[in-house]
This record gives C-alpha cells, sequence and structure tokens, in this order.
C-alpha cells in the first residue's frame, strides 16, 4: 500500500532530514502555500541538541524574520570583521556602521537555530515524522516514491510530487570533491577582555583561523593540516592555548579553552542540485570549507528560492518547469560562492613568500578602496547578486 503526504499529491513535497536545513525548507514552502512533511531518520527534535556554531549573515536574518523564527533565535552580533594574515603586512576591516546596517552578521549555535525552527513548525503545524529512514527513492508517473528501512513508517511507501534531500553526504559519481588535507578544530575559548562584536579572520599557512564572537567567549574554528591534528588534540589546554595564541597574534589574550572537537574539511559539490522530482539542499548539495561562513548562508538563500519556485501557483509543484526555474535562479550565486570559497582556501593556506605579498597588497588594496569593501560586504551579506 502506497501513502500520499497531503490530500492533493501534486502539491505536496517530502523534505528528507530533520535539520536546520529541511525544517526551514518546510517553513518556507508553508509560507508559499505548498504542503510538507519532514521525514527525519533521528528522534523528534535531535537537531536542538546539536553542538556546532553557525556564522549567519544579516541576508540571512532577513529570511529567518520572513519565516517568523528570528526572534527565538539567541545570537550575538558581528558589526566588524577583522580579515589579516599571519606573518605578512595587510589588513581589512569590514564595518556594519559603512553599510548601513544593524550588523554583518550574527552568530548561534546551532541547537538553538534548531530549537526556534522545530518550534515553529508546531505552530505551523507542520508534519515531521521521525525515526524514518529513508533507503530509496523512485520516480512513477507523476510523483516520487520514498521507500524506508523495515519496520519504519509501517514499512509503506509514501509518495509526493517531489522529494527534497536536507541530509546525508554527496554520493553522485559525477560530484566535484577535491580533500584540502586539513581539519576544523572546533573549541569556545575565552580572553582576558570579554569578546565584543569583532570576528577575526586570520589567515595561516596552515589555514584560516577564525574567532566568533559568542556572548562574553569566542568560538574558535582552528584549520589545522591532517598530519597535525592528533598531536594538536592532544595537547593540555595551556599548551594549546600557546599555539593559539602564537597563530593569532596578540590582538586577544587567550585564558581559557574548553573541549576540542574535530571533523575533515573537503569541498563536495553536486554537479547539479536537481533532477526529475527530486532538490537536493545545504549540505546534500554542496559541503564547503568554513572559510568566511558562507555554508549555511548559502544554504538558506538556495531554500528561500525554490520555495518560491515551487510555490508561484504551480498546479505540480515538482514539475521539470518549477525545477529547473530553480536551477537557473540560483545558478550565479552557488558559483560563486563555491568558487569564492575554494579560491580562498587555496590561495591563503601556504606561506608561498610572493603569494604572502600579493595577499598583502590585496588586503591593503580592500582596505583603502570603499567601493572594493562594499563589494565584499555585500557578496558576504547577500550572496553573489550582492544586494537584498
Amino acid at each position: 500500500m502506497v501513502q500520499g503526504i497531503d490530500a492533493s499529491p501534486r502539491r505536496a513535497v517530502a523534505i528528507v532530514g530533520g535539520g536546520p536545513a529541511g525544517m526551514t525548507l518546510a517553513l518556507a514552502l508553508h509560507q508559499q502555500g505548498v504542503a510538507a512533511t519532514v521525514f527525519d531518520a533521528r528522534p523528534r527534535a535531535a537537531a536542538r541538541n546539536d553542538p556546532r556554531v553557525l556564522a549567519l549573515s544579516y541576508g540571512s536574518r532577513l529570511i529567518l524574520e520572513e519565516l517568523g523564527v528570528w526572534n527565538a533565535i539567541q545570537a550575538t552580533s558581528i558589526k566588524t570583521i577583522h580579515v589579516s594574515q599571519q606573518g605578512g603586512l595587510g589588513r581589512t576591516r569590514l564595518t556594519a556602521d559603512e553599510q548601513g546596517v544593524p550588523a554583518l552578521g550574527y552568530v548561534a549555535a546551532a541547537g538553538s537555530v534548531a530549537t526556534a525552527l522545530d518550534q515553529r513548525l508546531d505552530a505551523c503545524q507542520i508534519a515531521v515524522r521521525d525515526n524514518c529512514h529513508v533507503i530509496r527513492a523512485e520516480v512513477v508517473a507523476d510523483a516520487v516514491r520514498l521507500h524506508f528501512a523495515d519496520a519504519q513508517n509501517h514499512g509503506q511507501p509514501v509518495e509526493a510530487a517531489l522529494a527534497a534531500w536536507a541530509e546525508g553526504s554527496i554520493a553522485d559519481a559525477s560530484a566535484t570533491v577535491r580533500d584540502y588535507g586539513q581539519h576544523a578544530l572546533i573549541c569556545r575559548a575565552e580572553t582576558a577582555a570579554p569578546a565584543s562584536t569583532i570576528a577575526y579572520e586570520r589567515f595561516t599557512a596552515q589555514g584560516p583561523l577564525a574567532l566568533l564572537p559568542m556572548d562574553k567567549a569566542w568560538a574558535v574554528v582552528f584549520t589545522v593540516a591532517a598530519d597535525a591534528l592528533q598531536p594538536m588534540l592532544a595537547l593540555d589546554d595551556q599548551a594549546f592555548l600557546a599555539r593559539l595564541q602564537t597563530h593569532f597574534g596578540s590582538r586577544v589574550e587567550f585564558t581559557g579553552v574548553g573541549p576540542r572537537a574535530s571533523y575533515p574539511l573537503a569541498l563536495r559539490v553536486r554537479r547539479s542540485a536537481v533532477a526529475e522530482r527530486q532538490v537536493w539542499i545545504g549540505n546534500a548539495a554542496q559541503t564547503l570549507h568554513p572559510v568566511a561562513g558562507q555554508g549555511f548562508n548559502l544554504a538558506l538563500r538556495d531554500i528561500f528560492e525554490l520555495a518560491r519556485c515551487l510555490g508561484s501557483g504551480r498546479e505540480d509543484c515538482g514539475s521539470s518547469a518549477a525545477l529547473d526555474s530553480y536551477a537557473a535562479a540560483r545558478r550565479l550565486d552557488r558559483a560563486g560562492v563555491i568558487g569564492f570559497t575554494d579560491l580562498l582556501v587555496r590561495l591563503f593556506s601556504n606561506d608561498c613568500g610572493p603569494l604572502q605579498h600579493a595577499r598583502g597588497l590585496g588586503l591593503m588594496a580592500i582596505d583603502l578602496l570603499p567601493p572594493a569593501r562594499t563589494l565584499l560586504t555585500k557578496r558576504m551579506m547577500f550572496g553573489a547578486r550582492a544586494w537584498p
């Protein structure tokens, strides 16, 4: 027996994945009048316990405000971004005041974002089916049929007009994959003076080191070479703080550090984020290096545009016309952000002398040219179009 997830299956979307991306898509579709059900392999509200930290651009705040969740998120404002390189001249300061916005971005615990989204799903009465592990999808006539693992969903397939994949790794054989040979070592750190509203991006030969203000402390994203990871994790707190201080410099004085965790860094990009009756969003579509904090912000812009394309009064929200419209609308921003972050990693993660001087000159030029600062800042806030 096959179930439909809505009384009008041609207007229904099955979202696979109950993390921030999947929940945001469900809310955006609801706003467009498109029915959706979220299928999550984990227990309900598992995303609320996500320990990661998210950097949200000002543009992302506008999207989350539109969806009615921003006020429930506990976030710290970023009013200034300070960019520099270790062992070289040149730096750039980007400020919210110069751009006429209340903040360039915000730092929030992923669990706080997930909690706000989950509460909003309840308020909008959007269905979430937890402990549902989707094992495959097949296109049948004018629908997509999802199959579940044994004993889940009573073993019955579900049909919808579209399957939106919002979780899982990229298994597409044609995907672009680049192993950076790096890991992100993440932790919380305290300093002699409480964190303010400045975020730091410091480029080192090992890779970028980011300090993001979070309450009165800092969220640290320390890029280390793969062969240096275990020795770094093995350091006691004082030795690790000394290493962190050496890489960051003297702008702040580190006094304490919390537990450390790590994950490997690689670029993974699906060749196409759409297929017949299927679409991929968030990390299921592209996984980026955390430099400049663009991954989740790109996902939110993708989601907002996808919901607009699937709505728009369409009779069949999974039609090729709807998906082609979405892919065309997101092509520039997606390619621009992916290329930008990849280029930053490859240009700045080395100690080549000539490149170091060129990087310094580039940072100085951006700092001295207001139009260049404005273009860079707006691209970081709003994507490749550089406007809201």
